[in-house]
C-alpha cells in the first residue's frame, strides 16, 4: 500500500507570522515536518511527501532542502481546500490515498502517517481516518483546546468535541488513564475522491459550533476510522512560546545548526 503525504503550509499566521519558515535547528519548520515524516517511511510508507505552500518563499525554502513542494492559491479558506488543489496539481486519481500532516507539527510521530493510511486502506466503507491517544490528565480532559473523540465498538468515531466526553455521570472524571477518554490527534487520511467531495459539502451546524472541520464529515453521514496510538503527540507550534519549546527539544536531542534556511 502506497500513499502521498501532503503538508499544507500558509505563510500568514495571526499568532506567529511566517510560521512555516520559522527557524528550528537551522532549517525552516515546514522542512523539519517533512523530514520527520520521511524518517518514518518504510516499505509501506509514502510514495512521496509534498509541501503545498501558498507563496514562493515556502516553495524555495523546501526546494533548497530537497523537499518536494508545489505552489497553491493564496485564497483557500481551509487546509482541505488547499489539499484538494494539491491533488489536482499532482494528478492524483480518486482512489489514491493522501495523508494530511499539519505544517506546524515538527515533533509528529513519524509512524502515524503510515498507520492512518493503512487503517483507511483496510476499511473500504469509511471515508477518512485519523488518530487518537489516551488521556491521563484531568486538566487535559477538561481543556477545550484538547479535542476529544468517542469511538464505537468498531473503532469508528461517534463524535469529536472540545467538551469533556464521555461524561462520567456518577463520579468525577478519573485523573488516571481511562480507555474511554481519547485525545484526538490532528492527522487525517483521505481517498482523493472523498477529499474532492468534502470541499463541496455544506458546513455543518456542529462543525461551526465546535470549530472542528471533521464534524462536517460525520454530519453528512460519512464514517471516520480512528487509529489509537500509545504515544502522546509532541507539542505543535501555534505561538512564540511553542516555538521556543520545540527549539529546546531539538537542541536537547542533539539536532545541530549545520544547515541554514
Amino acid at each position: 500500500m502506497t500513499f502521498t503525504v501532503l503538508i499544507p503550509a500558509r505563510l500568514a499566521s495571526t499568532r506567529l507570522p511566517n510560521k512555516p519558515l520559522a527557524d528550528i535547528g537551522g532549517m525552516p519548520m515546514v522542512v523539519r515536518v517533512a523530514q520527520r515524516v520521511l524518517s518514518g517511511a518504510t516499505s509501506s510508507g509514502p510514495v512521496r511527501v509534498v509541501v503545498a505552500g501558498d507563496c514562493p518563499e515556502i516553495i524555495r525554502a523546501c526546494e533548497k532542502h530537497a523537499i518536494e513542494a508545489i505552489l497553491t492559491r493564496i485564497d483557500h479558506v481551509s487546509g482541505s481546500d488547499r489539499l484538494a488543489e494539491a491533488c489536482h496539481l499532482l494528478g492524483l486519481s480518486d482512489d489514491e490515498i493522501v495523508v494530511n500532516v499539519q505544517g506546524d507539527e515538527p515533533l509528529i510521530d513519524p509512524t502515524l502517517a503510515g498507520a492512518v493510511a493503512n487503517l483507511l486502506a483496510k476499511h473500504p466503507t469509511v471515508s477518512m481516518s485519523t488518530a487518537a491517544c489516551a488521556i491521563d490528565s484531568e486538566v487535559e480532559f477538561n481543556n477545550p483546546n484538547v479535542v476529544k473523540v468517542v469511538l464505537d465498538a468498531s473503532g469508528l468515531a461517534l463524535y469529536f468535541s472540545r467538551a469533556p466526553i464521555p461524561y462520567w455521570r456518577d463520579q468525577p472524571a478519573p485523573s488516571s488513564r481511562h480507555n474511554a477518554a481519547l485525545r484526538h490527534i490532528g492527522i487525517y487520511a483521505y481517498r482523493v475522491g472523498f477529499l474532492r467531495q468534502f470541499t463541496t459539502l455544506a458546513q455543518a451546524p456542529i462543525e461551526i459550533t465546535e470549530s472542528l472541520e471533521q464534524l462536517r464529515a460525520l454530519w453528512h453521514g460519512h464514517r471516520i476510522a480512528v487509529f489509537v496510538t500509545a504515544h502522546k503527540p509532541g507539542p505543535g507550534v501555534d505561538t512564540p512560546e511553542d516555538l521556543t519549546r520545540v527549539r529546546r527539544w531539538f537542541d536537547s536531542n542533539g539536532v545541530g545548526r549545520s544547515a541554514s534556511i
